[in-house]
């Protein structure tokens, strides 16, 4: 899969499970400057119209070892510095294992590896769960949880 095979992936994936709760996705996105001063594009942006809450994300895929490990540090720095919510998803098994654990560490790095079928599963939450705080869809964090009935509580001995 290339990088942009795997930007389309994510973008089909937020259009088909957000698109009803009036989610737009757009890609490549031309979004500012980045921190060294450059034209910022992003490679998925999505737009809640209705509330004009937006979100970027950039997409890093890597199938094999490569210079992806130099450009990952620059990205979560480039995430920091946008005004708006900001994320990268990644996937793939290219990625060294120190930079493996940067993206897994960082709260701006969501690991995401939509099936075909597009549902949401194991291999999407993290970025389910980055949608559902950014635009506050609690239910997608909840899915058939109950509220606590403090009535059916017993106090521990």
């Amino acid at each position: 899969m290339t990088g942009a095979e795997y930007s389309n992936l994510i973008a089909a994936y937020l259009v088909m499970n957000y698109g009803d709760r009036g989610l737009v996705v757009y890609r490549e996105v031309s979004l500012g400057k980045s921190i060294i001063g450059k034209n910022r594009r992003v490679d998925v942006f999505c737009l809640h119209e209705e509330t004009e809450i937006a979100m970027a994300v950039e997409c890093k895929y890597q199938r094999t070892s490569g210079t992806v490990d130099e450009k990952i540090p620059y990205t979560l720095d480039d995430l920091r510095a946008m005004h708006i919510p900001a994320f990268a998803v990644y996937a793939g098994d290219g990625f060294s294992e120190g930079v493996r654990h940067m993206l897994q560490a960082s709260e701006l790095a969501a690991y995401c590896l939509p099936d075909v079928d597009l549902g949401p599963c194991s291999t999407t939450r993290e970025l389910d769960h980055i949608v559902a705080m950014t635009f506050g869809w609690w239910d997608v964090l909840l899915d058939q949880k109950t509220p606590f009935d403090l009535e059916g509580w017993t106090a521990p001995p």
